[in-house]
């Protein structure tokens, strides 16, 4: 688009389906990387992506062109075919359904991506589902809990 000029940084966290921890070392950095070439065909930026066995964030860079719930839609879809042609897990590996997104300034973009790397580190101390809750909290994004996660206590 000619003449349009944006900045616009947004950290994503979505879930395997039935938060399985399905999401396994031996390739979960095959698909990150995968994960970063759909962001370079969809001409958005990743900056960080970072997760553990049942969810994953990253944090990026949205061009105005596409709007962040069709980036997410194919992130999904293209990561989980990847998945289940890699035969990565048995039966079939799929995302939960939604996801969450937030907005940061430049100036955040330092300390999320720290943030964003740091999960694994991160979550031995604190559960998906507080980590969760506490961002829609300090983000004042209004939610009723039967429509969140489906969580494992």
């Amino acid at each position: 688009m000619a003449n349009t000029y944006s900045q616009i940084y947004i950290q994503a966290i979505f879930a395997v389906e039935h938060r399985a921890g399905l999401i396994q070392s031996a390739w979960k950095e095959e698909l990150f990387k995968y994960i970063g070439g759909i962001f370079r065909n969809k001409k958005q930026k990743l900056i960080a992506i970072g997760g553990i066995e049942d969810h994953i964030h990253f944090l990026f860079g949205l061009r105005p062109s596409m709007a962040i719930s069709d980036l997410i839609r194919d992130v999904k879809s293209d990561s989980t075919e990847f998945v289940n042609k890699k035969r990565f897990v048995r039966g079939r590996f799929s995302w939960q359904e939604g996801f969450g997104a937030f907005s940061y300034s430049r100036s955040d973009l330092d300390a999320v991506a720290k943030y964003v790397l740091d999960q694994e580190k991160h979550h031995k101390k604190r559960s998906f589902k507080d980590e969760y809750v506490t961002m829609l909290d300090r983000f004042e994004v209004e939610y009723e809990d039967r429509y969140l996660f489906n969580w494992i206590e």
